[in-house]
């Protein structure tokens, strides 16, 4: 019991701060399909775009510099995107949006081997933030997590009060579900949409100049963490924040947990008194790891296919 209360709290605190990076990332997605209803598949492609811009920013003004400069040029570039792109096909139906976000998302990988090349880039830790903040059962926790975390709770509350208390937020929504008198009343409804999907890709943006120095910087990060982010959207509802941050948390400790663990299928299956393929029996649970975020979406869509708090569609 006392070697697993600390494996426990460590495995906790990381799977904690990874989820938040999960929603940081998904939030933007999740906010242009519940404004928009598109399901933005170069959203990934933005994430990395950001990281990449903000590398490049970061090495002339600084870290802080860009943690602030890259999510408006790739907020512009978004902006840019959806009012001379995505607005011409809206007309045509979801598969027309889908279609244009996909191609999107190789152009902007393309740009990016253009660019900066294939080589992959590291990111470094602003001197202020590196080194520990506290030590939990021996095991240092960064400064760097916990920011990371803060700032994603601070997103998560500004998004919430300016969607749900604010004149804005009310626009907004009005905006996407009765445009013609939103316009009536003076408003420039595809301004609107524009400005939800700037901020969507901002977003993005500004989670890949956070995680740039948790991870590697390279063309194949948009490919790593796409699909989990679809994940997380489809099992948190999609159109849902408050279920985007529970999606991203429960598969941030689960793959964190997962990692941390030591164990194999086949004691797993002796300790529940059942058995496994003889070839499966001596898989680690760190092995499947990866594997556990889709078995939890095949799971969810078997269980209730609107998601744990959908807004949009129902579960017949």
């Amino acid at each position: 019991m006392q070697s697993f209360v600390p494996w426990f709290a460590v495995s906790l605190v990381n799977g904690v701060s990874v989820g938040l990076l999960l929603f940081m990332l998904s939030a933007g997605l999740t906010l242009i399909f519940s404004m928009l209803g598109v399901l933005n598949f170069a959203h990934a492609s933005f994430y990395m775009l950001g990281a990449y811009v903000g590398y490049a920013l970061a090495a002339h003004g600084g870290f802080w510099f860009a943690l602030v400069a890259a999510p408006v040029i790739v907020g512009a570039l978004g902006a840019l995107f959806e009012r001379f792109l995505l607005r011409r096909v809206h007309a045509r139906g979801a598969l027309a949006e889908l279609l244009l976000t996909f191609g999107a998302a190789y152009l902007i990988a393309e740009a990016v081997k253009l660019v900066w090349g294939l080589a992959p880039l590291a990111a470094l830790v602003p001197s202020s933030l590196d080194g520990p903040l506290f030590t939990l059962y021996g095991a240092a926790f960064p400064r760097y997590r916990a920011f990371m975390m803060l700032l994603s709770v601070a997103m998560l509350v500004v998004l919430y009060a300016v969607l749900r208390v604010s004149k804005t937020g009310l626009v907004v929504r009005a905006a996407l579900m009765h445009p013609a008198m939103v316009e009536t009343l003076g408003h420039d409804v595809p301004r609107v949409l524009t400005t939800v999907f700037a901020v969507g890709t901002a977003l993005a943006a500004l989670a890949g100049v956070i995680g740039a120095p948790l991870a590697v910087i390279e063309p194949a990060m948009a490919d790593a963490m796409g699909p989990i982010v679809f994940v997380v959207v489809v099992i948190g509802g999609l159109g849902s924040l408050g279920g985007a941050l529970v999606a991203s948390l429960l598969i941030g400790c689960v793959q964190t947990f997962a990692v941390a663990s030591a164990a194999s299928l086949g004691s797993i299956a002796a300790t529940l008194g059942a058995s496994v393929p003889p070839a499966w029996a001596s898989l680690t649970v760190a092995q499947i790891a990866p594997v556990l975020p889709y078995l939890l979406l095949v799971a969810m869509l078997s269980v209730r296919p609107r998601g744990l708090f959908g807004e949009r569609g129902d579960d017949a």
